[in-house]
């Protein structure tokens, strides 16, 4: 009786601990989505959420103090097994009555005289927006950096300038909150995936929780 209740114990994952490292930009927009199914459906399994910039959760990573890794691409360290989760568009944040707000089509040109409001140095975010307008020969004014996302929301709806902000953020809309606008193609994206050390595999309850993130991921 002993050795089948712990054989049905080890097949249903009734006891476990994931310890998953996120993205500041991810992880309010991303995990509401995903822990509350992964707990109803592994009661048993404690889940640490540890929020903070890639840089670090990489470290953590390659210092087996985390499981896994939720971030942006790309990542450069070979050490690391990177999968897609999903693509999505950065949308450029408007004041509520900003005069681009009406316009049928935004591009990087209508942009030119405005005022940027980006994640702070450190932040992949505000990085990957900076290069995309250095690709397109586009030299941003950057009035202010931070390290939130929802302050930069708060600052763009108060009016001190514009913003470019993943479309998962975006998904809250009233009254209070910016107004949303996609730039011509090519649009800015970025790559969301989940990453791992490869010489490290996930256990049982690291890859419960990655099969039900794959599922989460792909009905968004």
């Amino acid at each position: 009786d002993a050795a089948g209740r712990e054989a049905t114990e080890w097949r249903v994952l009734r006891r476990g601990l994931v310890t998953v490292g996120v993205l500041p930009t991810i992880a309010p927009y991303l995990l509401p989505r995903v822990l509350p199914g992964f707990s109803r459906a592994f009661p048993g399994v404690g889940i640490v959420v540890q929020e903070d910039v890639t840089t670090q959760l990489v470290g953590l990573l390659a210092a087996c103090a985390l499981d896994l890794a939720i971030a942006s691409l790309p990542i450069h360290d070979p050490r690391m097994q990177t999968e897609t989760l999903f693509t999505e568009e950065l949308l450029v944040a408007l004041p509520p009555r900003h005069r681009l707000v009406r316009k049928p089509a935004i591009h990087m040109a209508d942009l030119e005289s405005e005022r940027f409001i980006l994640m702070k140095e450190g932040h992949c975010l505000g990085d990957q927006v900076l290069d995309f307008c250095t690709r397109r020969d586009f030299h941003p004014n950057v009035l202010c950096r931070s390290a939130q996302i929802e302050t930069l929301r708060a600052l763009v709806q108060a009016g001190m300038g514009i913003s470019l902000i993943p479309a998962t953020a975006c998904q809250e809309r009233s009254a209070l909150q910016p107004r949303y606008r996609s730039l011509s193609p090519p649009t800015p994206r970025r790559t969301v995936a989940l990453l791992w050390l490869k010489e490290r595999p996930p256990g049982r309850a690291a890859r419960a929780f990655i099969e039900h993130l794959r599922t989460t991921a792909a009905a968004a």
